[in-house]
């Protein structure tokens, strides 16, 4: 039975609100369509958690990725209550933030957090799959230039940090993954590319095996 238009309304509109958090924090910002989420999505984050010693992490769950076709986009109350449903570390918070204030760009939102909370240390969060076609996105050197990015190991993706186009261009604002916990503390652009056990769950994945099925 679907979810009735009511309840989703409470749903998107609960998730509107920034999660609690308090001034110095450092937090890594985690953003995508989790479409579905997946506990990939939780593997990046609790990496992230650990070798950058962060205090939360926020998934920001987009309306839609305009580099994306939407057209199997489930809504986005559903994928909200299905990131609930699967996190269960405390530190891991989920916000729709970007629907509240009608935002597609990463750089927009990147933007009004540090306006929302100028005190927050913010340090982006990407999947080595993504840093492939980082070049493509929107404003993507305002996006380094914004706040430190740490880049998470992706099967496939381990050899992107040194072939990727913005890596590339970005290569000499690299910070060895070593120091990857005072990366909250640095001044962008600075990034980091953690190695780290992967896991192989996509989202695209899952979509395609519920469609075979």
């Amino acid at each position: 039975m679907d979810t009735p238009p009511l309840k989703d309304a409470s749903i998107v509109r609960d998730a509107n609100r920034l999660p609690a958090f308090e001034d110095g924090m450092t937090i890594g910002l985690f953003g995508g369509s989790f479409n579905p989420p997946h506990e990939g999505h939780v593997h990046v984050s609790k990496t992230a958690l650990l070798r950058g010693a962060l205090d939360q992490v926020w998934w920001l769950v987009t309306p839609g990725n305009p580099l994306k076709n939407t057209s199997g986009l489930e809504n986005l109350a559903g994928r909200i209550k299905k990131c609930h449903a699967l996190i269960t570390h405390p530190a891991i918070k989920i916000t729709a933030i970007e629907a509240k204030y009608n935002l597609q760009y990463t750089q927009e939102t990147l933007a009004l957090l540090k306006r929302l909370a100028p005190r927050v240390n913010f340090v982006w969060i990407m999947g080595a799959d993504n840093l492939k076609n980082f070049h493509k996105w929107q404003n993507w050197r305002q996006i380094a230039n914004q706040m430190p990015i740490m880049i998470i190991d992706r099967p496939g993706s381990t050899l992107s940090y040194r072939s990727a186009q913005a890596a590339i261009a970005l290569s000499r604002y690299r910070v060895d993954e070593s120091d990857a916990k005072l990366l909250g503390k640095m001044k962008a652009p600075a990034w980091a590319f953690i190695h780290a056990p992967r896991n192989s769950m996509s989202s695209t994945a899952i979509r395609n095996g519920n469609k075979k099925n």
